[in-house]
């Protein structure tokens, strides 16, 4: 290591251990995301399949919009 060598006291190593952890910290965020992806990928395959199945074309809205109530008829 050519950085190493213009460190005094040694203190080269502990350049190359945080070196050594971020490279490890980068391709562990590496896989995490790829891994991601691929599920994203499979559930959005399954919804495809689950939805031609039932028979539907499109998803339905998550939640029916609330009308507008007066505050008295909420409790």
């Amino acid at each position: 290591m050519l950085l190493a060598a213009n460190f005094p006291d040694g203190s080269g190593y502990v350049l190359a251990a945080y070196l050594v952890f971020f490279a490890l910290l980068l391709i562990y965020l590496g896989i995490t995301v790829y891994r991601m992806l691929g599920l994203e990928k499979r559930l959005t395959t399954l919804s495809e399949e689950l939805d031609r199945a039932e028979g539907r074309t499109a998803a339905p809205p998550l939640a029916e919009p609330v009308a507008d109530t007066p505050k008295d008829k909420i409790l």
